[in-house]
């Protein structure tokens, strides 16, 4: 039976810590359409490595975000936090079972993508791994120590790059995994800063701000054609992308977490300002789509804007349930007949494997007695 392994370098040649930081390879900040050369292969410690904070998909959870990148807390404090983040928040554990399930695989198979990115001075004299494309199979071997109560820290395969590129990471973030519309948003953002050459401000103190710099540029001749290989969509599409930037950070950052959908996004902001943080809330608490976000909005017009801290405004109880009719009739709609009858079985198992069924078809009967009843009178 073979062995389980969290370690992939078992074929390479062992060096050390002192090795490493001794002979750093320094790399300047290259134009994003520079070509990328891979200079040499080295096996890294999580702690002599650093994520990279203005990637445009945001992995780490906000709370943490501003400890773990000032030095505050070091990458398995950061871990733990996000562990104990997700017991309280379920919409942080998503992301967070997919990195645990790939830090599992680490142990299992072993690394097989390397890590990316090449060495920078730190603060404190050392010299820091930045990390270019990998920030997930980072965080993912973190939280596997941490979660496993394991005493030694990983060793992961790197590849020093003499030029890292915001494409690079682009195109990483959208195979590996589909970002949110934000990350959408940031990622259109990004590649334009970068044609540009603007780069990131470490003073800046919201990580947005960076990104919505893109949106006060004036955009030279062939840009969109440059960026549009690598997002493979249209220039109105990123438009409408780079219009998300317009919400306030505490929003953005809601609806990142929660994956809001970019024509979601877009009607809320085609709504007025103080209408924005109240509808957003809304449509998370109740999965609204595009569509029931405008019927919202005209169904509650003018009402003030809760507190951050405050509970989401409760829709309509009949609004809300009609609404998921209409998604639930929608959906099936959609389907081909042998579709349609597939996922009617299987609604029909799950139903009574829960012990949902009786209470439903007694709900259903009454509604479809209502139903016809109106349907009569017509």
């Amino acid at each position: 039976m073979p062995r389980k392994r969290f370690n992939a370098f078992e074929d390479f040649p062992e060096s050390t810590p002192e090795d490493v930081q001794a002979q750093p390879k320094l790399t300047p900040g290259p134009r994003a359409a520079e070509a990328n050369a891979v200079e040499r292969i080295e096996r890294l410690r999580p702690s002599q490595m650093l994520p990279d904070r203005f990637q445009p998909r945001r992995l780490l959870p906000t709370p943490l975000r501003r400890a773990f990148f000032s030095g505050e807390m070091d990458c398995y404090q950061a871990a733990e936090g996000w562990l104990a983040l997700a017991h309280s928040e379920p919409a942080y554990r998503p992301e967070l079972e997919r990195l645990l399930a790939m830090g599992s695989s680490f142990e299992e198979h072993g690394q097989i993508k390397a890590i990316t990115g090449s060495w920078a001075p730190a603060t404190d004299g050392r010299f820091i791994f930045m990390i270019e494309t990998g920030e997930r199979r980072f965080w993912a071997a973190c939280l596997q120590r941490v979660h496993n109560h394991l005493p030694d820290e990983p060793l992961l395969r790197v590849e020093v790059v003499a030029q890292p590129t915001r494409q690079r990471q682009v195109l990483e973030n959208r195979h590996a995994e589909p970002p949110s519309a934000v990350g959408q948003a940031c990622e259109v953002a990004a590649l334009i800063l970068a044609e540009l050459g603007l780069q990131p401000d470490p003073a800046v103190k919201d990580d947005f701000e960076y990104f919505r710099l893109a949106r006060a540029q004036r955009m030279p001749a062939g840009l969109w054609d440059r960026i549009m290989p690598v997002m493979q969509l249209t220039r109105p599409r990123m438009v409408q992308l780079l219009n998300i930037l317009q919400l306030p950070t505490p929003l953005l950052e809601l609806a990142d977490r929660h994956r809001l959908p970019e024509r979601v996004l877009r009607e809320v902001l085609s709504l007025p300002p103080a209408q924005w943080e109240r509808m957003l809330r809304v449509s998370i608490q109740s999965q609204l789509t595009s569509d029931e976000v405008a019927e919202a909005a005209a169904v509650q017009p003018g009402t003030t804007p809760p507190a951050r801290n405050d509970p989401p405004v409760p829709m309509d109880p009949a609004y809300k349930a009609a609404s998921g009719l209409r998604r639930f009739a929608n959906t099936i709609n959609d389907l081909d007949e042998f579709a349609q009858a597939q996922a009617l079985d299987e609604i029909a198992d799950k139903l009574v494997v829960t012990g949902q069924a009786e209470g439903l078809l007694v709900y259903l009967d009454e509604l479809s007695r209502l139903i016809t009843a109106r349907l009569s009178r017509r």
